[in-house]
């Protein structure tokens, strides 16, 4: 399966009789009576989805208690930072049992199932379960009975779900758009099957179609949920009502969002704003914008082309003793999405040409509101832009992110009134930028000479199309 992550955890075998001295002891005393092979039961741990997971949530098992298993088959839907993924196995055998149900919580690297290798093993299996969970019980570290390493491996990611404790209406497989929610095996099988999935009603965690509703439609069981246009504006999601002093606790995005922000509290930052005129800029947009090209992409573009010159604002401290200069300029551009932030990256900004980095872009957006992005989309950037000035906003502050350099804010461009150099009084558009930048490692000057290369690329913007 293209682009999936693998994650090899550690594996461990259980100890056999070794051939020499097995052959040494068949020698001097016979007859000996064979011993029987010792099962392989296989723990399947939570795996690590990002650098910055600690703990994953169970979002569906696709699999049930006894189900035979192949290489290579989902099995189970973990909740990450930033989306959902679904975990496989590498190798063949039998879900034995479940240790974590959907919804529970988990921390990376403990087991979450355990497989046996033959039906018959299922028992054992289960019984291993149910005294390591006894034994968890009553000692904070227990003993990890003589079971295999599973190793798994992680798939394309699918739409994160955040949690809440109020009780809400139930969510269709697919929203006000039309997208389909659904996990890739009842994708596949409803692909194997011919069966429509807008026509599939989810019985999965908020509204997920899973496979046994792709086998339900086949026999026929399922019907296909009414949907009135009329009845919810399409560009208005459905809104919960909150009860005011309720509790609600944070979701996996905002978990992580949450620890992102309090580790920067440990960096010492300092910032620097300034204030381009963007007429040639919004004149090259208004000529160009016909063929695909975004200002988001423009900026990015403008940016990268502005670090090359000034590669101190592209490193990073990553401990505390030195600073890296990253080999490669990759831009994030922040993006609001349903229950929190997420920095997709347009990679080598500075060598792509503005016409692909647009495609690039509304690509990296629309993976980004499906919650389809893959961690090396949202993990890579080198230099972070957060614009608000769509939003009517002309200046702000951004938060620097953790393990880079700097981070700018870019507000919109607003008609001002300015002296012209030939001491006139005219009207020119002008846009403000804050940057924030960790002081370790970036100075004011080198802020400040970086900004002023900026400002000349943005208002003479003619290299941009090259």
């Amino acid at each position: 399966m293209a682009g999936f992550l693998q994650l090899q955890l550690a594996s461990s075998f259980l100890p056999s009789s070794h051939p020499k001295l097995r052959l040494r002891l068949s020698s001097t005393i016979a007859p000996l009576r064979r011993r029987p092979a010792e099962a392989k039961i296989r723990e399947i741990f939570m795996p690590a989805l990002s650098s910055t997971m600690t703990e994953g949530k169970i979002v569906s098992w696709m699999k049930s208690e006894g189900d035979k298993l192949s290489k290579g088959e989902s099995v189970v839907v973990v909740e990450s930072d930033k989306a959902d993924m679904d975990v496989e196995t590498f190798y063949d055998g039998y879900l034995a049992a479940i240790m974590v149900d959907a919804g529970d919580v988990a921390s990376v690297g403990s087991a979450i199932a355990l497989l046996a290798e033959t039906e018959d093993e299922i028992p054992l299996a289960k019984s291993n379960a149910s005294s390591s969970s006894s034994s968890e019980a009553s000692a904070p570290s227990p003993s990890p009975s003589p079971q295999e390493s599973s190793i798994a491996s992680v798939v394309s990611p699918h739409q994160e779900k955040s949690t809440t404790t109020l009780a809400s209406p139930a969510h269709p497989a697919y929203d006000d758009r039309r997208r389909i929610v659904a996990t890739p095996y009842a994708k596949k099988l409803a692909k194997d099957l011919k069966v429509e999935l807008r026509l599939v009603s989810g019985t999965g965690p908020m509204g997920r179609i899973v496979a046994k509703d792709v086998e339900a439609a086949v026999a026929g069981a399922v019907t296909a949920p009414t949907f009135t246009p009329s009845a919810t504006a399409p560009s208005a999601p459905a809104k919960v009502s909150i009860e005011p002093g309720s509790v609600v606790p944070f979701s996996t995005m905002q978990g992580a969002v949450s620890r992102n922000m309090l580790e920067s509290l440990s960096v010492p930052t300092f910032r620097v704003g300034y204030t381009f005129t963007t007429n040639a800029l919004d004149e090259l947009y208004n000529k160009i914008k016909s063929k695909g090209v975004t200002m988001t992409a423009l900026l990015a573009k403008a940016t990268a082309m502005a670090i090359a010159k000034h590669p101190v604002i592209n490193s990073c401290c990553r401990d505390g003793q030195s600073f890296t200069y990253n080999s490669r300029i990759n831009i994030a551009v922040a993006v609001a999405i349903d229950g929190g932030l997420i920095t997709p990256v347009l990679e080598d900004a500075d060598k792509v040409d503005i016409y692909s980095l647009s495609r690039r872009w509304k690509e990296l957006v629309n993976k980004a509101r499906a919650k389809l992005l893959q961690p090396q989309e949202y993990n890579s950037g080198t230099f972070t832009l957060s614009n608000l000035g769509m939003f009517g906003v002309d200046r702000f502050d951004a938060i620097l992110p953790p393990k880079t350099g700097a981070i700018m804010a870019v507000g919109g461009s607003q008609p001002t009134v300015v002296a012209t150099k030939d001491g006139r009084i005219g009207v020119q558009n002008q846009m403000q930028v804050n940057v924030t930048a960790d002081h370790r490692i970036i100075y004011g000057a080198d802020l400040a000479v970086f900004l002023q290369t900026l400002s000349k690329i943005i208002e003479d913007p003619k290299e941009l199309t090259f």
